[in-house]
C-alpha cells in the first residue's frame, strides 16, 4: 500500500452484511484472529470491521488547487515542493481529498461531518452519491456528528431548497465551535470580506439551532463516542475515538491534518486553514502519539486513499498508510 495514492478501488456490495463477514474477499486483514480487517465496496467506500463497531469513509470528492507559498505558512515552498516530490506527487498543485465517515455503534449510525453538499465545486458533493452505492440511506443515519463548522463539513447537512438531508438524525456540535461562530459580536467585528465562515454557519445552523445538541469536547456524545479536545484547526475542532473491544480502536481526527503527505510527515509545519497555528501544531502531535501508543486505526477527513489507515513514526513526524489505495 503507499500514501501517495489517490485511487479509490471498486467492488460493490450493501451496509447489511454482518461486521464478521467484512474481512471476507477483497479486504485488507490487519490483524490475527478477532483484529480488523478493511473491505473496498466501491469507488470512494471503504468498510472496516472494528469488532462490535462498523465504520465506513465516504469519499465526498476532491479539489484540485496550485501550490503557492502561503499554503503553509511557516516552511519555504522550496521545502514542500521537496516533500510533495520525493512522494512522487506534482508540485506545482495539490489535490485535497474529502472524506466524511460513517459509525455503526451500538443502536447508532453515525455520520460525522456532511461534506459540501450542494454548495461546492463539481468535483465534490459525492457523498449522498457515495453512500448510495456503500447501501446507506439518508433517512438511515441517527445522528450528524460535526468536528468543526469550515464550510466543506457543515454545508452538507441541508441542501439549496433548505431541507435537511438526514431527516432522522439528531445533531451534535462541538459547544466551543458553536460559540466561536454563533457570536454576532464577533461576526461584527470581522471585515465584511471575511464573513463568509460566519454566514455558511448561519445559513447551515440557524433555522435548526434549537434542535441542535452541543457538547463540551471530552465528553461521551453517544453511548460508545468519545470526544476529545483537538483545538487549533478551528477554536472548538474536535476529534472521536471508538473501542470495538478485543483491542479494535479507531480515531477520527477530521483536520488535525490536511495533505497527509505533507502534515503528518512534517507535523510542525503550518497548513493556511489553522486558525491557531500552535494549537494545531500541538494537537497533531498529542493526538499521533495516542493513535501510535494506543495502537488505533487512525480515518481523518483529508487523508488519502481510503483515508482509514494506520499511523507511523517517520524521522521527526508519522506517515499515514491507509488501508485501501
Amino acid at each position: 500500500m503507499n500514501v501517495t495514492r489517490r485511487g479509490f478501488l471498486a467492488s460493490g456490495t450493501s451496509l447489511g452484511l454482518a461486521a464478521g463477514t467484512l474481512g471476507l474477499g477483497g479486504c485488507a486483514a490487519l490483524g490475527a484472529g478477532s483484529g480488523p480487517s478493511a473491505r473496498s465496496l466501491a469507488p470512494g467506500v471503504t468498510r472496516v470491521a472494528l469488532g462490535s463497531v462498523t465504520a465506513t469513509t465516504i469519499h465526498d470528492g476532491v479539489i484540485s488547487r496550485p501550490l503557492d507559498a502561503n499554503f503553509v505558512r511557516n516552511a519555504p515552498l522550496a521545502a514542500v515542493q521537496e516533500a510533495l516530490r520525493s512522494a512522487g506527487l506534482p508540485t506545482d498543485k495539490l489535490e485535497v481529498p474529502y472524506n466524511p465517515l460513517v459509525v455503526d455503534v451500538g443502536s447508532q449510525r453515525v455520520l460525522f461531518d456532511a461534506g459540501n453538499g450542494e454548495f461546492g465545486a463539481p468535483t465534490n458533493g459525492k457523498l449522498m452519491e457515495n453512500m448510495t452505492r456503500a447501501g446507506i440511506s439518508a433517512t438511515s443515519i441517527t445522528a450528524v456528528v460535526f468536528s468543526h463548522f469550515h464550510g466543506d463539513h457543515i454545508n452538507g447537512l441541508r441542501n439549496r431548497a433548505g431541507a435537511v438531508v438526514f431527516p432522522n438524525a439528531k445533531i451534535y456540535t462541538p459547544a466551543p465551535e458553536w460559540d466561536w461562530w454563533m457570536d454576532d459580536a464577533r461576526m461584527a467585528a470581522t471585515p465584511e470580506a471575511q464573513r463568509g465562515g460566519f454566514a455558511a454557519v448561519r445559513r447551515v445552523f440557524g433555522p435548526i439551532a434549537a434542535s441542535v445538541t452541543r457538547f463540551q469536547p471530552g465528553v461521551e456524545v453517544l453511548p460508545g463516542v468519545r470526544s476529545m479536545p483537538a483545538y487549533g484547526h478551528t477554536p472548538g475542532h474536535t476529534a472521536f475515538t471508538f473501542d470495538g473491544g478485543a483491542g479494535n480502536k479507531l480515531m477520527y481526527w477530521g483536520d488535525t491534518t490536511n495533505v497527509g503527505v505533507l502534515f503528518a510527515r512534517n507535523p510542525d509545519w503550518a497548513v493556511m486553514f489553522d486558525m491557531n497555528a500552535d494549537a494545531a501544531r500541538e494537537t497533531r502531535r498529542r493526538l499521533a502519539e495516542q493513535v501510535i501508543r494506543d495502537n488505533m486505526l487512525l480515518a481523518g477527513y483529508h487523508l488519502a486513499g481510503s483515508a482509514i489507515g494506520r499511523l507511523t513514526r517517520l524521522g521527526n513526524g508519522y506517515d499515514f498508510i491507509p488501508l485501501v489505495g
